[in-house]
């Protein structure tokens, strides 16, 4: 791929972007408020950076990250995202979303509705479990000693193969958790969410600390519903 697409360029799109930028890739951001207000963040990517609309950066990407509220994710573009592969990052967050029943009983996960949203394209789950601020330090070169795994959970295996390839190059090795329906075991509230990640807690207040494979393994093989 030579492309990433955002469709949401808020703290973890443009944290993508960072580390797609740093990894040769070109990117195309895209957020609900229009182009013209991504001028300072394309300014700061460099001219491997542009900003374009929902639909032009799904058409435009290779990938493309889909990193928006829950309650927004009926907004997201079908059409130009036809047979593509699509990272969702999402988050359910009631305080945030309102009230999803579905997913709060565990009938179904916040990936597999954006799933159903984008019936021809192939969605993978990814990028959710860690703090932004993490996500941009803990990158690490491909064989470095203290790199750093990330979940990702699929229904199709091509697609989830492209997303670690993604993962690789952006500086992290992928663990995979099998199909959407099992992406509950690293969202919100569960072992692998967020704390693996940090030097200290809470979180969101110190430094990332680097979490391999095998104890990001270990933690999602404890997740409970």
């Amino acid at each position: 791929m030579t492309t990433l697409g955002l469709i949401g360029s808020g703290n973890i799109g443009s944290t993508v972007a960072r580390l797609a930028i740093a990894a040769g890739l070109d990117v195309v951001l895209s957020n609900s408020r229009g182009p013209e207000t991504l001028a300072d963040l394309v300014a700061e990517l460099g001219p491997r950076a542009r900003a374009a609309t929902a639909d032009e950066a799904a058409a435009a990407g290779d990938i493309v990250v889909v990193t928006v509220p829950l309650r927004n994710y009926r907004q997201v573009p079908v059409a130009p995202l036809a047979g593509k592969v699509v990272i969702d990052t999402n988050n359910y967050y009631p305080d945030r979303d309102g009230t999803f029943a579905e997913v709060a009983d565990g009938s179904t996960t916040s990936s597999e509705l954006l799933q159903q949203h984008l019936p021809t394209s192939k969605v993978v789950k990814a990028f959710n479990n860690i703090y932004f601020a993490h996500l941009g330090q803990l990158a690490r070169p491909i064989g470095s000693p203290d790199r750093t795994a990330l979940p990702i959970a699929g229904d199709d295996a091509d697609a989830k193969a492209a997303a670690a390839q993604l993962l690789d190059v952006l500086g992290y090795d992928a663990v995979d958790v099998g199909p959407l329906s099992e992406s509950w075991r690293f969202q919100v509230n569960t072992p692998v969410y967020a704390d693996p990640y940090a030097s200290a807690l809470p979180f969101w207040e110190n430094d990332g600390a680097p979490a391999d494979a095998a104890k990001i393994s270990a933690l999602l093989a404890t997740a409970q519903r």
